[in-house]
């Protein structure tokens, strides 16, 4: 398993020199740029830029792991969840393109009156879409275990099923009320034959959730992916993300 951040909170207010430089002066070993944010890695580069971006990535010893988009497909509003598909696929393209492996996407809960299974078979057929034209490309559809409701992982499971793609997979989340008697083996069990190549997960110190119990459960998978730091922002970030990566190293061994 490789330590790696996603730029949400500590990194939004970095440039992307900026990015690789401290992910490559604290060991970690890649990246996943959140859409929106400073280090301007968007859908609208052109070529060139893109060129531009991938370079800077080979020149170091930090990996783009892919782009991390707000793309939901769970609308009762075809057009919309036709949007966020065509949006998906310019980030699939885009990961393309700089050297990344897939893109991060996510369920954002249920419609209001509608029933679940109507949802959940929504988001499933539109990321089907959306895996096939990831193949073209190599990329996996790395669906955020996310929202309210559908981040249940049993819910989750359904949608995985729905979809029924081999490039759809799940990014492990590590939410609060995935245990059971203090263990998520129930929850994880679930969705591991899914697992793609990026977990994120958050403070480590949290005794709440049994980060040692993820990481052992993820070792027995064989995992060789990505574990993504999506903790909250700090005035220190160098010094934090020091002490995240020896703390990981401790939980792993």
């Amino acid at each position: 398993m490789k330590l790696g951040m996603v730029t949400y909170l500590w990194g939004k207010d970095w440039d992307l020199d900026t990015v690789i430089k401290n992910c490559a002066a604290t060991g970690f070993a890649g990246v996943e740029l959140r859409s929106t944010h400073k280090h301007g890695v968007e859908v609208t580069l052109s070529a060139a830029e893109r060129a531009e971006v991938k370079k800077k990535f080979d020149d170091s010893p930090v990996e783009f792991v892919g782009p991390g988009s707000a793309c939901e497909y769970h609308s009762a509003d075809h057009g919309v969840v036709l949007q966020n598909i065509e949006l998906t696929k310019k980030f699939v393209k885009l990961s393309s393109d700089i050297g990344g492996t897939g893109v991060k996407v996510r369920p954002n809960g249920f419609v209001k009156g509608e029933e679940q299974q109507e949802t959940i078979d929504r988001i499933g057929a539109a990321l089907k879409v959306c895996g096939k034209f990831a193949a073209g490309y190599g990329q996996e559809i790395r669906v955020e275990v996310h929202g309210r409701g559908t981040k249940d992982p049993a819910v989750m499971r359904k949608i995985m099923d729905a979809a029924d793609d081999p490039q759809v997979v799940v990014c492990w989340n590590a939410n609060a009320g995935e245990t059971i008697d203090g263990s998520i083996k129930h929850n994880f069990d679930l969705l591991k034959h899914k697992l793609g190549g990026t977990v994120h997960i958050h403070d480590l110190f949290d005794e709440r959730y049994p980060y040692r119990e993820l990481f052992s459960l993820l070792q027995q998978q064989n995992y060789r992916g990505y574990c993504l730091s999506e903790s909250p922002a700090t005035s220190d970030p160098l010094k934090v993300m020091r002490y995240y990566k020896a703390l990981y190293g401790e939980l792993i061994s």
